[in-house]
């Protein structure tokens, strides 16, 4: 079997997959962001470990799916935010590969979720393909003809970080970007300038769930900026598919349909539709594909 290994800010989730990316056995364990790049992947360690023996199965490889822009060839991290300590600079592969004694390969928490998404979940088959995740930040990433597409600087599809979508200060420092109106942050800041009242993104979506006028305009601002990302998008790139995953996404019933409004209003130059889906491999798709990087990877290799 390979694992997917998915180490997120506050959370980490490993999971065990045949052959087939089906997933036969998952944990998830506290990320330990503050204590440093060696007891976060000691953390995913023990819990592949554990997997291990409850399956006993033989490992393959293993993939990881990281937060921050990495060296995908390299298998380091190049920039991570201040909420991880010593994370930046680290060789992940390096340190799983000493401990477990099987390949080991670094995606971009984003990137695997493209791959997971295109290996077995909402777009499994489709060939151009653009993800977005809406969660505390807005992340991206590319599926061109049928394979990621990263860039000479691992930075393509990053799509939250794009000008042109007003004045208002971003995390990164810029300001106008597409983060600024679509990511839960936002969502919860936005809401907040409008009524002076302090609520999650969750409970604003509950809100607008309910009536509230207010909350409901700014999920519409949101799925509004996010189909005009998508149509620089398909103007650029030609996309024929979105899918975008994230917590915010699960108030799809929320965003997609403001999303599908703005997409209808002004469509693609190409004049072909948009396909726009919400992802399907839930809180596995980062870990996922993360395995299925191991195993197209492996299967390279055994080949050559």
């Amino acid at each position: 079997m390979v694992a997917g290994v998915d180490i997120g800010g506050t959370k980490t989730r490993v999971a065990l997959c045949a052959p087939d990316l089906t997933v036969v056995d998952r944990l998830e364990v506290p990320t330990p962001a503050a204590a440093g790049g060696a007891a976060m992947v000691g953390a995913a360690l023990d819990a592949v470990g554990q997997l291990l023996g409850r399956e006993e199965a033989r490992l393959l490889g293993v993939g990881v799916g990281a937060a921050g822009v990495v060296d995908a060839r390299t298998g380091r991290i190049l920039v991570a935010s201040d909420s991880f300590r010593d994370w930046a600079g680290f060789g992940v592969t390096a340190a799983v590969e000493a401990a477990l004694g099987v390949p080991a390969f670094l995606d971009n928490d984003v990137n695997a979720f493209l791959r997971g998404e295109a290996a077995a979940g909402a777009v499994a088959g489709e060939r151009q393909v653009l993800a977005m995740t809406l969660g505390t930040g807005v992340g991206g990433a590319l599926w061109l003809d049928g394979t990621l597409y990263d860039g000479p600087h691992g930075a393509a599809g990053e799509i939250g970080h794009i000008p042109g979508f007003g004045g208002l200060p971003c995390t990164c420092g810029g300001r106008g970007h597409l983060e600024t109106l679509a990511s839960g942050r936002a969502i919860a800041a936005r809401y907040g300038e409008r009524t002076g009242r302090d609520l999650s993104a969750r409970e604003v979506a509950d809100a607008a769930a309910a009536g509230d006028p207010q909350a409901r305009a700014v999920y519409e601002d949101a799925g509004a900026a996010v189909a005009r990302a998508i149509l620089v998008t398909a103007g650029l790139l030609d996309v024929t598919t979105v899918v975008i995953g994230g917590g915010v996404s699960r108030s799809w019933a929320l965003l997609g349909p403001s999303v599908e409004r703005a997409l209808a209003a002004e469509p693609p130059v190409s004049g072909h539709p948009v396909r726009v889906l919400p992802a399907g491999l839930g809180g596995d798709a980062v870990a996922v594909g993360a395995a299925a990087r191991a195993r197209a990877e492996l299967t390279e290799s055994c080949e050559a």
